[in-house]
């Protein structure tokens, strides 16, 4: 089994691109099945979760080829069945939103309740509720959610309890097909769930409200073919620029849209970093300071993202001054704490609350990665350890990271992917 072995010291500086963002990526993926025309997707990112989607898909009848230019090219006229199986589904929770596309657009959909990161319960009901309230009869036999729509979706006023990111995509992409209008009440506005509101406008749908908690979508009989490039991803992006910050290292992030992270800039300023950002940029200076510890509190979009509050965990062991990190979004999201502990991090958990009190130095050691994200700020712990770390079970890097050993190195870390 791969690890990652990072020897601590060195200030990050230089430049690198952001890839595609994969929490955009997975569900414009799921989103061919809609049309029965091809379609033409770039800067999607090479990671372990796009190859699962596209194994997905390829079983369910799509045909996918790569060409010279890294450009996905879709074709889901052919789609010969509507199974996704446990197989497939159990390593990726964001495969749920193939069900919505099936149900919509072949009236039937066998999808295996999905696994992916043990970081909360994150239950399916939005999806299957909105689904019900579409005209949608529901069972869940085996393990499996089987659905059916023998006369098509219709129109309904949704108005889910919780904000779900997969859950509005999933509704979303099932209205873009149904009978009438659909108004999606308490809908996810992260700018993943916006790109693909775009990707769907792009091929024929007729969505308005995106960016906002209020989605209308007026549903149209068939899509069209099109293409579509993937925005940059804001989480990888930001979890440069927190190891950056963390160094006290100088660098620039090229592709990628301030705008989509305004919450983690801020707190990137607050640590005492000088911030650059341009349309399609942003640039870092930490000017070898020493950090200053920052609070957070995870909310939906566009508050603090839970996916970034690992990544200022790490920053936060060695800032200056003591820190309160709240998350509201998953009920098992401090994992990573007690590995930080282990490389001598003063961290008190209190229910979802983290306490940190920062220190001068982490002391490197073998650690194991527990979720993705958790990953992620063991790699910043390793980048500011003395001595080496050794993180364990990478494969949960590999899920969201494009060649995370490479950009790092090329901004001057000493890390290296060992068997």
């Amino acid at each position: 089994m791969q690890k990652l072995a990072i020897t601590g010291g060195p200030v990050l500086s230089g430049e690198i691109t952001a890839s595609g963002a994969k929490n955009a990526a997975l569900p414009i993926l799921a989103a061919c099945l809609l049309v029965a025309e091809p379609v033409t997707l770039t800067n999607v990112p090479h990671l372990a979760d796009i190859s699962t989607m596209l194994s997905l898909l390829t079983s369910m009848g799509m045909r996918v080829t790569l060409d010279d230019k890294n450009a996905l090219h879709l074709d889901a006229s052919d789609i010969h069945h509507y199974l996704a199986p446990y197989d497939l589904v159990k390593t990726m929770r964001a495969s749920i939103v193939v069900l919505g596309p099936l149900l919509t657009r072949f009236h039937e959909a066998f999808v295996s309740l999905p696994g992916g990161c043990a970081i909360g319960a994150r239950p399916v009901n939005i999806h299957i509720d909105g689904l019900i309230a579409m005209g949608a009869s529901i069972h869940i036999e085996n393990g499996y959610i089987h659905a059916k729509a023998p006369n098509g979706l219709k129109g309904a006023v949704l108005s889910p309890e919780l904000v779900s990111v997969t859950g509005t995509e999933n509704l979303m992409m099932a209205a873009v097909l149904a009978s009438g209008t659909t108004v999606i009440n308490n809908a996810a506005c992260e700018p993943e769930v916006q790109d693909l509101a775009h990707f769907l406008n792009a091929l024929g749908a007729k969505i308005s409200g995106i960016g906002t908690s209020r989605l209308v979508i007026d549903g149209v009989k068939a899509l069209h073919g099109g293409s579509h490039h993937v925005i940059g991803d804001r989480i990888e992006a930001g979890t440069y620029l927190v190891a950056a910050a963390a160094t006290g290292g100088h660098i620039r992030i090229n592709a990628i849209n301030p705008g989509t992270m305004e919450a983690v800039i801020l707190k990137l300023q607050e640590s005492g970093a000088k911030l650059e950002l341009g349309t399609d940029f942003i640039e870092l200076n930490m000017a070898k300071k020493r950090p200053k510890a920052v609070n957070l509190r995870t909310a939906p979009h566009p508050a603090f993202p839970t996916d970034m509050q690992a990544q200022f965990m790490a920053l936060n062991c060695i800032a200056t001054g003591n820190s309160t990190m709240i998350e509201t979004i998953f009920e098992n999201r401090f994992m990573h704490a007690l590995e930080l502990q282990r490389m001598g991090a003063s961290i008190r958990l209190d229910g979802h609350t983290a306490h940190c009190e920062g220190i001068e130095q982490l002391t490197g050691v073998h650690v194991m990665a527990t979720d993705l994200r958790a990953s992620a700020s063991l790699v910043i712990a390793g980048l500011i350890a003395t001595g080496q770390t050794i993180i364990e079970r990478i494969y949960h890097i590999d899920r969201g990271y494009e060649r995370i050993e490479e950009k790092l190195s090329k901004l001057g870390a000493t890390i290296a992917r060992i068997n």
